[in-house]
């Protein structure tokens, strides 16, 4: 079974920078796309981006697209969200995702808990 454990979160006031961090644990994470996800209160859940297991395609959702990266060590089984120029609009509970399979979107087969993205005014 595979275990996606995230951290990173936190509060940061608006213009300020996080990085999210997911380590994977139980599967061929270097096959895996992974992805972040993200929901704020009363809201649908929504991909932010994903990254495919051999690096050659990202995806980013247009309102992070120039402030968001993601990244991925497979040696570390590890992918990451650096988040720049941060505003209260990216409040949310961040959920890292693998999906087995390359889709359009992005379906995944396992999810983490979410950490708790707080931008302040």
């Amino acid at each position: 079974q595979v275990q996606l454990v995230e951290s990173g979160g936190g509060v940061v006031q608006a213009g300020g920078s996080l990085r999210l961090s997911c380590v994977a644990s139980g599967g061929t994470f270097s096959r895996y796309v992974m992805g972040w996800f993200r929901q704020a209160p009363g809201k649908e859940r929504e991909l932010v981006a994903h990254i495919s297991w051999q690096l050659a395609s990202t995806y980013y959702a247009g309102s992070v697209k120039g402030r968001f990266t993601i990244s991925r060590d497979n040696a570390k089984n590890t992918v990451y969200l650096q988040m720049n120029s941060l505003n209260p609009e990216d409040t949310a509970v961040y959920y890292c995702a693998a999906d087995r399979e390359y889709r359009v979107p992005m379906r995944p087969d396992y999810w983490g808990q979410g950490t708790q993205v707080t931008v302040s005014s």
